[in-house]
C-alpha cells in the first residue's frame, strides 16, 4: 500500500452510494423444485410512514425524544461528552404486502440537512421507538452503511431485515464524526420529510421446495470452475485439515469453499506478518507469534515474492508455506516484478516480451504441484508504479503471466487483482483492469492512516473500506467478483488510547455491511510509513489493540469452519 503517493519501498521481498445488503442466513436453499420458475406477473412497490420514532440516549438534558421534530445520532464520544452516543430508532408496521408478494426489496430513507463526514448504520433494533428517551441498546445484525452523509435523504437497504408484514425497528448508529447529526423526523411539519420505509416486490408463486438445508449467503456470486478439492497440504496425496471445497459451487452450508475460494458464508482473516535477519528471516514464526498473541490460526497467509527465481523469494512456495498450507491455511503470493535483494525494477515489457519465460514457467509448476487453490497476485497496485510501464503494459504483463500459468496446467491459480482503490486514481481502474475472464477475484487495500500521512482525519472502519466497494459497484467493474482487502490497517490516535481497539472491534460490522468482501488480511508491518510516537501501523503495537484484534477474529464471521485449527 502507498500513502497516496509515497510507495512502500521497504517490502522488497462527495457523497457515494450506499454499502450493499448485508447477506443474512436465514431462507431455505432449495434442493429439488418442482417448479423451475416463478412465475412473475407484476412489480408493485408501497411507500410506508414511520409509526413512531425517538432518540436513543442517555443524557439527561435530552428530554422527550419522542416528540420532537428532529431525531438524533452521534458517536460514543459526542460534543466532548464520553457518554453521550445516540441512535435514532425508527419503528414500522407493514400490513399491506399480499400473500403472492416475492423479491422483496426494503429501503429505508431518512432525511438530513447537512452533509457531514460520517459513517451512519443501519441496525436491527430492539428499542422502543415510542418511548420518551430509551437508552440504546446492543445492535443487531448491521444492515447497510451510509458514508459519508448526504445532505436530503439518505438510504439504507434493509431488505435483511423487513421481509414481509410485521412491525419492524431500526436504529441508526454513528461513528467517524464526534457531533451531532439531526435527522427528520415523523413530527416534522414537511410530511415530505419524515422518515418512509419503500418496499418494492413481484407478484407471483414461489416454487415449492422439496427439500430444504441451511440457506446460502446471498452474497456469493462467483461460478467456480472446476478445481482440485482446497484442502491445504504440501502434496496432493496427503491428507490434512482444510476448506472442503464443493466443485459446484456448494450448497451454501456454512464451511463449504467454492473452487474458487470463496466461503459460502463469512470472509477468511489473513494475515501479512514480515520476517527479518534478527530472527533468521523465519516466515513461519512470523505468523506463528502473531496466531498466538490473537489465540488463533489465520485463515490466509499473505507474502510477496519476486522474480529472482531462487531462494526464499524467488523459488516458492517455501518450507515455510508448505508447512503453513499442511496445517490448513490458503496462501495469498503475491508476486511483484522485482529483484528484491538489488532492488532491480523490472519493466512490463520484460515481463510479456517473454524474457523471464523460464521464471513464470517454473514458479507456475511449483504452484501446480501444491494440488490445491492458491491465492496468486501479479503486482499489485500498480497504479503506483510509474517506472513500470503504461497501464496498458500492466495489463499485457498480466495477461501474460495468467495464459504461462494455464499453459503450465497451473489452474488451481485463483488470480487476484489488488489495486490502491484511492480515489486519486479512480480515472485509471478501468484501464487497469485486464478483464473478467483473467480475474478471479478483486482485492484493494484500505487503511486508516490518520496523522501517518499528514492527516487528522479518523476514518471508522466503513469509511476505510467503503469508498472503492462503492465506486466497484457504481461503475460495474468487476462484476460477480468475490472482493478481497489485500492489504488494510489502522494507525493509533495518540490522544484516545483506545482508539485502535475500538476501531478493530468495529470491524466485523463493517465486513457485513459490504458483503462482497470475501476475504480481510491485515498488513501488519511499521515498513508502509515511519514509526514515530504519533505513528504505528502495526496490530499489536500495545496491548489494547492487540486485545481489540483478538476480539474481531473471535467474531463468528470470521471464523470458518473449515478445519485448520481456526
Amino acid at each position: 500500500m502507498s500513502r497516496h503517493g509515497l510507495h512502500r519501498r521497504t517490502r522488497y521481498h462527495g457523497p457515494r452510494r450506499k454499502a450493499v445488503l448485508l447477506g443474512v442466513v436465514g431462507t431455505t436453499v432449495v434442493a429439488g423444485i418442482a417448479a423451475t420458475t416463478v412465475p412473475l406477473l407484476a412489480a408493485d412497490d408501497v411507500s410506508i410512514r414511520a409509526t413512531a420514532d425517538t432518540t436513543a440516549t442517555t443524557v439527561p438534558q435530552d428530554g422527550d425524544n419522542g416528540a420532537k421534530t428532529t431525531l438524533a445520532t452521534c458517536a460514543a464520544r459526542c460534543d466532548g461528552n464520553p457518554r453521550g452516543a445516540r441512535e435514532a430508532v425508527i419503528r414500522f408496521a407493514v400490513t399491506s404486502l399480499p400473500a403472492s408478494a416475492v423479491n422483496i426489496r426494503s429501503t429505508l430513507r431518512v432525511h438530513a440537512w447537512q452533509k457531514l463526514p460520517a459513517t451512519v448504520t443501519a441496525h436491527a433494533s430492539t428499542a422502543d421507538a415510542g418511548a420518551a428517551r430509551p437508552a440504546p441498546t446492543s445492535p443487531g445484525p448491521a444492515l447497510d452503511a451510509v458514508s459519508p452523509v448526504a445532505a436530503g435523504f439518505n438510504e439504507w437497504d434493509v431488505s435483511a431485515l423487513v421481509r414481509g408484514n410485521g412491525t419492524w425497528t431500526v436504529s441508526l448508529a454513528q461513528t467517524g464524526l464526534e457531533t451531532r447529526i439531526y435527522w427528520a423526523s415523523t413530527e416534522n411539519r414537511n410530511p415530505d420529510l419524515r422518515p418512509r420505509l419503500e418496499i418494492r416486490y413481484d407478484v407471483g408463486t414461489p416454487p415449492t421446495p422439496a427439500v430444504t438445508s441451511a440457506a446460502p449467503s446471498p452474497s456469493r456470486t462467483v461460478a467456480p470452475t472446476p478445481a482440485p478439492r482446497p484442502t491445504p497440504s504440501a502434496s496432493p496425496t496427503r491428507a490434512t485439515p482444510g476448506p472442503s471445497a464443493s466443485p459446484s459451487g456448494g450448497t451454501g452450508r456454512c464451511g463449504e469453499v467454492s473452487g474458487k475460494l470463496v466461503p459460502s458464508c463469512g470472509a477468511w482473516w489473513g494475515m501479512y506478518s514480515p520476517a527479518g535477519a534478527a530472527d533468521g528471516w523465519d516466515h513461519g514464526a512470523a505468523v506463528a507469534e502473531v496466531e498466538a498473541q490473537v489465540g488463533r490460526t489465520f485463515d490466509i497467509v499473505h507474502r510477496y515474492h519476486d522474480f529472482s527465481g531462487t531462494g526464499s523469494n524467488g523459488a516458492f512456495p517455501d518450507a515455510y508455506q508448505r508447512q503453513q498450507m499442511r496445517e490448513g491455511r490458503l496462501m495469498f503470493f503475491a508476486w511483484e516484478s522485482r529483484i528484491f535483494s538489488s532492488g532491480t525494477v523490472l519493466t512490463w515489457q520484460d515481463v510479456y516480451s517473454g524474457r523471464y519465460d523460464a521464471t513464470i514457467d517454473a514458479v507456475a509448476g511449483r504452484i501446480r504441484d501444491t494440488g490445491v487453490p492458491v491465492f496468486m497476485g501479479f503486482d499489485h497496485e500498480p497504479e503506483d508504479e510509474p517506472a513500470k510501464g503504461s497501464d496498458a503494459d500492466f495489463v499485457r504483463a498480466w495477461r501474460h503471466v495468467h495464459d504461462r500459468f494455464a499453459a503450465a496446467g497451473a489452474h488451481n491459480a485463483v488470480w487476484v487483482w489488488t489495486m490502491m482503490g484511492w480515489s486519486g486514481h479512480y480515472d485509471r481502474y478501468a484501464a487497469l483492469y485486464p478483464g473478467d475472464r483473467y480475474v478471479d477475484w478483486v482485492g484493494y487495500d484500505p487503511y486508516n492512516f490518520h496523522v501517518c500521512n499528514g492527516s487528522t482525519v479518523w476514518k471508522s472502519p466503513a469509511t476505510t473500506i467503503g469508498g472503492f466497494y462503492r465506486w466497484l459497484d457504481e461503475h460495474r467493474l468487476g462484476v460477480g467478483k468475490p472482493r478481497m482487502l489485500a492489504e488494510f490497517g489502522t494507525n493509533f490516535n495518540a490522544a484516545d488510547p483506545d482508539a485502535k481497539r475500538r476501531w478493530f472491534e468495529e470491524f466485523p460490522a463493517a465486513l457485513k455491511a459490504h458483503p462482497k468482501i470475501k476475504a480481510a488480511i491485515y498488513f501488519n508491518s511499521a515498513g508502509m510509513t515511519r514509526r514515530s510516537s504519533t505513528c504505528d501501523m502495526t496490530m499489536n503495537h500495545d496491548a489494547s489493540a492487540v486485545a481489540g484484534f483478538a476480539r474481531a477474529g473471535r467474531d463468528s464471521y470470521l471464523r470458518q469452519p473449515t478445519g485448520g485449527g481456526r
